[in-house]
């Protein structure tokens, strides 16, 4: 899914994998009862007029991370976090387009995450939004702790490649994408932790985005520094912090 700097947004997955013991299934639910969207900036609230005036800052309603308006092959690695209470569910991804685009097109790729009274599951997925997201054919095994290598690539603005590599396991998937009808716009570039407006959101704790990267079509590659930091904020509260510069780091606020 993506901004212009940096950006905080999590919420997207496709390959299951049932961590902790009785872990729900719920790979049939995930196509159906989640996607991704484009960013929901906030705008006009008082309450949040200082904040988002200052440097690289702002808010939204469903994502946290950070963006830039970058092109190209956007990565982002991260340690699986253990989710917690409240239940629901909770998506990390990186993505190009979806925050300033105006054709609301974003390639993206990344983990769902779920928690259920005590049960917690794992996902991957891919998805070219406005397209439903869609699980890999192959799906690679994804536990807490293991270390998560995504990557987006656009070819060009109709087509591209996902890439999501367990390095702890040495597993991995892609997937070769192509939509005419939905052309990316090639301005930003994202590293994201995402609430779906489909489902409850719950305590994924910390990810923290490091080697990410994005490649401009100079050839030059830039880090998140300087991005925008985007924070989620829903029903009057501020429910993750930002931080990093070489790296991303996004926190659940209880």
């Amino acid at each position: 899914m993506i901004f212009g700097s940096l950006l905080t947004a999590i919420l997207l997955t496709t390959a299951a994998f049932a961590a902790p013991e009785g872990a729900i299934a719920h790979r049939s639910h995930r196509s159906a009862s989640r996607q991704s969207n484009p960013v929901q900036r906030l705008s006009g609230n008082t309450s949040l007029t200082a904040a988002t005036n200052a440097s690289n800052v702002a808010y939204t309603g469903t994502w946290a991370g950070a963006v830039w308006n970058s092109y190209l092959p956007v990565t982002g690695t991260f340690t699986v976090p253990t989710p917690s209470a409240p239940n629901g569910e909770a998506a990390v991804w990186v993505g190009i387009d979806g925050y300033t685009c105006t054709e609301a097109a974003i390639l993206q790729t990344g983990i769902d995450m779920y928690y259920n009274n005590g049960a917690i599951t794992y996902d991957s997925w891919y998805e070219w939004y406005p397209d439903y997201p869609h699980f890999y054919s192959s799906p690679i095994a994804i536990r807490a702790g293991d270390i998560i290598r995504l990557t987006v690539t656009a070819s060009s603005t109709t087509s591209g490649t996902t890439l999501i590599e367990n390095l702890t396991t040495g597993q991995s998937e892609s997937q070769s994408l192509s939509y005419p009808s939905y052309p990316l716009c090639e301005q930003n570039a994202e590293w994201i932790v995402e609430d779906s407006s489909l489902a409850p959101f719950c305590n994924f704790g910390t990810v923290t985005f490091s080697s990410a990267s994005a490649y401009l079509h100079s050839g030059k590659i830039i880090s998140p520094s300087g991005a925008v930091q985007v924070n989620m904020y829903q029903n009057g509260k501020i429910l993750t912090s930002v931080s990093g510069s070489d790296m991303v780091t996004v926190k659940y606020v209880p």
